[in-house]
């Protein structure tokens, strides 16, 4: 488990507010999945800013990840791995975050998601 509890800042759940008003789903946890994957899928590495944890959105890696809690751990592992940093807890854990704000950044700051087909379109690349 790469983190026990995820809580993400005010900016974030700012963002997510919009993007669930604009796609109609619901759960946090969902659009976070998107966040962290659009942000794996940039080859950059993301730029280390603090996100504080400062809003009430809040949820577990259970929550967040589900089902597919180990396959979530070893793309963010191997990010790392790919990204020349550490294995340790902490720099997995901060890597994590860092990805999910970016990717919640990108998904809320393109006017391309307007809806869930928009996100479909962006998985296949459209």
């Amino acid at each position: 488990m790469i983190i026990k509890q995820i809580r993400l800042s005010n900016k974030a759940k700012d963002q997510l507010i919009r993007l669930k008003a604009k796609t109609g789903i619901q759960q946090w946890n969902i659009l976070c999945r998107w966040a962290l994957c659009l942000s794996l899928n940039d080859n950059t590495v993301p730029t280390n800013v603090e996100n504080p944890p400062d809003s009430n959105v809040e949820m577990t890696w259970q929550v967040f990840a589900g089902d597919y809690a180990d396959i979530y751990e070893a793309l963010i592992i191997q990010r790392c791995l790919n990204d020349g940093l550490t294995l340790d807890p902490v720099t997995i854990s901060k890597q994590f975050r860092l990805h999910l704000h970016r990717g919640i950044g990108y998904l809320a700051g393109t006017n391309f998601i307007k809806d869930s087909v928009d996100l479909l379109e962006l998985a296949l690349g459209k």
